[in-house]
């Protein structure tokens, strides 16, 4: 099994799955479904140097998050898709 470690403020992110049904009932065909938000951290990189200063993350793996829809690059790694993004792209941590 491979693994990847992010570099600088980058984290890994393995995307929850679409919701399958509205909140009525309704099933969501795949053609209608949006890009997932939300996902949970696998792999946190070590944080940023900004003028000779470390800057830790303040994001940890196994945190659920909220991103952008259109953040992050996609990567397929051992037949699974996963997300490589900027701390930044994250808007929050669902708690």
């Amino acid at each position: 099994m491979a693994s990847i470690k992010p570099l600088a403020d980058r984290v890994v992110v393995e995307a929850q799955p679409a919701e399958e049904t509205t909140a009525g009932g309704l099933i969501i065909p795949d053609t209608a479904k949006e890009k997932p938000q939300k996902g949970k951290i696998i792999a946190v990189g070590p944080g940023r140097v900004e003028n000779g200063t470390k800057i830790d993350m303040s994001v940890q793996q196994g945190d659920t998050v909220l991103y952008g829809k259109y953040a992050g690059t996609e990567i397929t790694l051992d037949d699974k898709e996963y997300l490589i993004m900027r701390e930044s792209d994250i808007l929050g941590i669902v708690s």
